[in-house]
């Protein structure tokens, strides 16, 4: 979440601008930009990756482990 927050209207980023804005290390953060560009969440531009929506809507639920 911090990630798409961190990319909302803002344009085309490089991974390594989303990991500053989001206060995250550039490695971590690689992976989770790859998750988010498998699922379609964003999208590959041609110097980094851009969230290309004004807003997304989640429904989903998390439970614990049993």
């Amino acid at each position: 979440m911090a990630i798409i927050k961190a990319m909302a209207e803002s344009g085309e980023l490089s991974i390594r601008e989303v990991a500053r804005r989001g206060g995250r290390d550039v490695k971590a953060v690689q992976g989770d930009v790859y998750a988010l560009l498998l699922v379609g969440i964003i999208e590959r531009s041609d110097n980094g990756v851009i969230f290309p929506y004004e807003e997304i809507h989640f429904d989903f639920t998390v439970r614990a482990v049993a």
